[in-house]
């Protein structure tokens, strides 16, 4: 596993990075104080990731299709690389912009995840946001109590769903809901719900602490019929193999969460070591024992971003080489989740007066970035999945 950078994502990396700071950066104040307003300025850019996208390899919320346990023993370094290593440099620009980009709804690595060869082709091009979290249902997503009834050639959704990132804006919603309450997790499964489908009612946007302009909806679903075909993958219920071919749509995100701390951290180290590079060793000559207390800080947050970066990459790695990645997934969003906000608050703190200022954009990351360790499981869910791998146990055995 080679950790820099691949060669051939230079050109995709440099154009993100020009995105970040000349498109988004510029409007990045505008539309945290508009919240719920949508920027039209990402319009140009969803076409531009269109493009790139046809190409091979971009940056894609779809990552990581195919197969685990390939046979192909050749390095790759694909979509799931070339999207988390995209999604830095975006979320360097502004983290929320990025969550409301069209066509890049965490739906779609949903359906890249679970989805039939058919479906993909049928899906492909929509905008699909995803909606997991119900009102009594926060982090243990076994717990779903959104039903899916069979009737005819459709099944019939009813339940509601909380915090669901683009709920309002995107082409469609892959809805988790349970075919029978009694066989637990093993007959969960998702639904691509089109916008405007009868039943299917956007209750409200929230107000939120960070990535304002992203909207997150409440969906409620009442009598909502959507077609049985729409139904992403097996149909079947498959208690031995429980809720793995679900799960795996978090082994999809989880790396490209961790990838949106890792951008939005990066801006904020990055400001910090610019307001103080008159004491700071560029060259990193300096003993660590010999430095100002304020360097040794902001040397120790590096490498702590530093670790955290090269957790995702291996995670992502991982899924472009059809490895089995849940442990890796979940240690590297565990990780980046929690030193995001500790590396965005730390530079508000350090940079005192002008870091809590709306002048300067470090109090905005500082907001965006605790959403990074809550969203697609919470530190805690990640650090009792890490365990459960670890000790060889199941989610009965060790809750």
């Amino acid at each position: 596993m080679n950790l820099q950078n691949p060669k051939k994502f230079k050109i995709l990396l440099d154009q993100a990075h020009e995105v970040a700071l000349n498109v988004l950066r510029p409007i990045s104040r505008k539309y945290d104080k508009a919240e719920h307003a949508y920027p039209k300025e990402l319009d140009m850019l969803a076409s531009l990731l269109d493009g790139m996208n046809d190409g091979g390899e971009g940056i894609n919320a779809g990552a990581a299709v195919g197969k685990r346990g390939s046979q192909d023993d050749s390095n790759k370094n694909g979509v799931n690389m070339s999207t988390a290593l995209g999604i830095i440099e975006m979320c360097y620009g502004d983290t929320g912009l990025l969550l409301s980009m069209p066509r890049q709804g965490l739906g779609n690595s949903a359906i890249a995840a679970v989805a039939n060869d058919e479906q993909l082709e049928r899906f492909k091009g929509t905008w699909a946001a995803m909606a997991i979290t119900e009102p009594n249902c926060g982090s243990d997503s076994a717990a779903i109590r959104t039903t899916a009834t069979k009737d005819g050639d459709d099944y019939i959704l009813n339940g509601e769903k909380i915090f669901v990132t683009s709920g309002e804006r995107a082409d469609s919603v892959v809805v988790w809901a349970t075919l029978d309450k009694k066989l637990g997790r093993a007959a969960i499964k998702s639904f691509v719900v089109a916008k405007g489908t009868a039943g299917m009612t956007v209750e409200r946007l929230e107000h939120k602490l960070g990535i304002k302009a992203s909207d997150t909806a409440v969906i409620r679903f009442e009598q909502c019929r959507v077609p049985a075909e729409n139904l992403l993958g097996n149909a079947e219920i498959d208690v031995a193999k429980g809720f793995a071919g679900v799960m795996e749509t978090f082994d999809n995100t989880r790396p490209l969460v961790a990838a949106m701390a890792i951008g939005c951290a990066k801006a904020s180290l990055e400001r910090i070591k610019e307001i103080f590079q008159d004491q700071l060793d560029s060259n990193y000559a300096t003993p660590y024992l010999y430095c100002s207390n304020l360097a040794a800080q902001i040397y120790k947050m590096e490498a702590e971003w530093e670790a955290a970066r090269l957790l995702m990459l291996k995670a992502t790695w991982m899924a472009d080489n059809k490895k089995p990645n849940s442990k890796e997934a979940s240690i590297a969003k565990a990780k980046a989740g929690r030193v995001g906000n500790d590396i965005t608050l730390k530079c508000v703190e350090l940079a005192a007066s002008v870091g809590y200022n709306e002048t300067e954009l470090l109090e905005k990351w500082a907001r965006d970035s605790k959403i990074l360790d809550i969203f697609e499981g919470t530190q805690q869910i990640q650090q009792l999945i890490i365990a459960r791998r670890e000790l060889g146990k199941s989610s009965s055995e060790l809750k």
